[in-house]
């Protein structure tokens, strides 16, 4: 289960050194609730029945973080965004608020230790990580803010202010920086070691390379800047799977995730030398519908790929899907185990 080097070997792998061997992480948490035995709904608001499902899924699957995702709605329920979620169905955000300058004047800045769900975040991981100590990555999320400005007026409007209001665009930006670094620091402050920083709105499937520079990128760095100065390790997250990773590269983020559908040697050979690589096994076409052997066998060539590198945290590209065969899981982490050594 785990090990006690694990963040040192982290941060070797952040620092573009070579780690003892590679941390070994799965974007797992739909698949874990799961085999916990609980609803999603009822995982996503309690606690208790958080840090118990990452617990044991820890000591179960021997991952090497605690991934505490939970879902996108937790800091945009509390200023007013609809949203829905069922049994195993994740919340979502859907009742998006009018992108005017009314809304942003009329939003209040929430307080992560009082309001909505936020408070339930930080008391799990306060109980994780007085249960793994540094044996474990514990690791909270937020949203950069491009990503949070579309959860907060919904897509179509977001990827319409650069033409129709930029003013309004960083305005609302501006109000996330200052929102996403309090949360982010309240969770560094619970006992998080790193924070899972998403920003899928923010990819080149949705934006071109110019705009994320123009828009994205530096409320993003300011947030990341942020978190390290609190302690914290930043894990970049926009599923990123081309013609942004250059930019990306320059955020100064601790690991850059990318998605699955990059060759992992291909993203490498772009941020080799500037940032340690994150990722990037199919949650989907290998994990969920492989065998097992196919499941070692792309373990195995990934694994090749990051050694190559030095500097890499091994994860899935994506969320991996509750329906994963546990056998394929245990492979997975097993082969990972056996081939990430470097000694």
């Amino acid at each position: 289960m785990a090990y006690k080097g694990v963040l040192d070997d982290i941060r070797k792998c952040v620092n573009l050194e070579k780690p003892g061997r590679i941390p070994v992480f799965a974007c797992s948490e739909e698949f874990d609730v799961r085999v916990c035995g609980t609803t999603y709904e009822a995982y996503c608001q309690d606690p208790e029945k958080m840090a118990a499902c990452q617990i044991a899924a820890v000591e179960t699957f021997d991952y090497d973080w605690a991934w505490l995702q939970v879902d996108d709605c937790i800091e945009f329920e509390v200023l007013g965004v609809g949203t829905k979620g069922a049994g195993n169905i994740l919340r979502a955000t859907y009742g998006y608020l009018p992108a005017t300058a009314e809304t942003l004047n009329g939003l209040k800045m929430p307080d992560p230790h009082k309001d909505g769900r936020m408070p339930v975040l930080l008391e799990a991981i306060a109980k994780v990580k007085a249960r793994f100590g540094d044996s474990v990555c514990v690791t909270g999320r937020t949203a950069a803010p491009f990503s949070s400005v579309g959860l907060l007026y919904g897509m179509q409007e977001t990827l319409l202010l650069p033409y129709t209001d930029a003013d309004l665009l960083k305005e609302t930006m501006a109000f996330f920086v200052e929102l996403q670094t309090a949360f982010g620091k309240a969770q560094i402050e619970a006992g998080a070691d790193a924070i899972w920083f998403g920003d899928c709105n923010a990819s080149s499937h949705l934006i071109s390379p110019e705009q994320y520079k123009a828009f994205a990128f530096g409320p993003a760095k300011a947030v990341s800047d942020a978190y390290k100065a609190a302690g914290g390790l930043v894990f970049y997250h926009a599923s990123e799977e081309g013609a942004s990773l250059p930019a990306m590269t320059e955020l100064g983020v601790s690991a850059l995730s990318v998605g699955p559908g990059i060759e992992l040697g291909t993203a490498l050979s772009v941020t080799a030398g500037k940032v340690c690589g994150l990722g990037n096994l199919d949650p989907i076409g290998v994990l969920q519908n492989g065998s097992v052997e196919q499941v070692r066998q792309e373990t195995i060539r990934l694994m090749g790929e990051a050694k190559k590198a030095g500097a890499h945290l091994f994860n899935s590209g994506e969320m991996i899907p509750r329906e994963t065969p546990e056998a394929n899981m245990r492979a997975m982490v097993e082969t990972a185990r056996e081939h990430g050594s470097f000694s």
